[in-house]
C-alpha cells in the first residue's frame, strides 16, 4: 500500500497519474490525499513527511516507512509498494 499526497494543480503530480494508474491496475492499493486545498490532509502529510520532503508529490508506505519525494519512475514506486 502507498499513500500519495498531491496538489490538484501540481504539474509533477499530474505527470505521475499514469504511473499510479498502472500500479492500481496491478493491484497496488493507493490512498490519495490532496493537500493544497485541504488543511486536514496537509496536516496528515506533515505527520508522515516529518520534514523529509516538504512538498508534493510525496509517496509513503505506512507499513514500512519507505518513501519517495517528487516525481519518480514506475520502478521506484513499485519498490516501496
Amino acid at each position: 500500500m502507498i499513500i500519495e499526497f498531491y496538489g490538484k494543480e501540481c504539474p509533477h503530480c499530474i505527470r505521475m497519474e499514469p504511473i499510479l494508474r498502472r500500479l492500481k491496475e496491478e493491484g497496488v492499493e493507493i490512498q490519495e490525499y490532496e493537500v493544497w486545498h485541504n488543511e486536514t490532509n496537509a496536516k496528515k502529510m506533515d505527520e508522515y513527511d516529518k520534514g523529509r520532503c516538504g512538498g508534493v508529490p510525496f509517496f509513503v508506505n505506512p507499513e514500512t516507512g519507505k518513501f519517495v519525494c517528487g516525481e519518480a519512475p514506475y520502478e521506484e514506486l513499485k519498490k516501496i509498494a
